[in-house]
């Protein structure tokens, strides 16, 4: 990392849309919190515009989305158009679940970050939210 952090890292993580499978968001909320980030977890159900509106309100440096319902290529792009909305060019928007390799390369081109597979370890997680911030946000 080039920049000292002189504050924690804070990371909103949501679970948007119906999916009600949540335990995977809560393992990550939990193991950001224990690498030392202060995380705000939204629970189940969130729209995308709550999500931004949130992020907003909490000045977060990272929205994290857990999502296994298939609905990343709407759930996403329209979280984007929020957040550009919201002037929140300088927010990470990452995530995790089941995505397939060719819809993670879309994403990217629309301004999503990494997103993360089953299987990724917590420390690549928190590597790459802590070297992003780091990178992009001032302190």
């Amino acid at each position: 990392m080039s920049k000292v952090l002189n504050r924690p890292i804070r990371v909103l993580v949501a679970k948007v849309g119906l999916d009600g499978h949540d335990r995977g968001a809560k393992v990550i909320a939990t193991s950001l919190r224990d690498a030392g980030m202060e995380v705000i977890y939204t629970g189940l159900r969130q729209t995308p515009e709550m999500v931004v509106n949130t992020a907003l309100q909490e000045d977060v440096d990272a929205i994290g989305i857990s999502i296994l319902s298939g609905a990343h290529m709407t759930v996403f792009p329209k979280i984007i158009q929020f957040m550009k909305e919201k002037q929140l060019d300088d927010v990470l928007l990452t995530g995790g679940g089941i995505i397939p390799e060719s819809d993670r390369r879309k994403l990217a081109e629309i301004g999503v970050g990494e997103l993360f597979p089953p299987g990724t370890t917590m420390a690549s997680i928190v590597a790459y939210i802590q070297n992003w911030v780091a990178e992009n946000r001032n302190f």
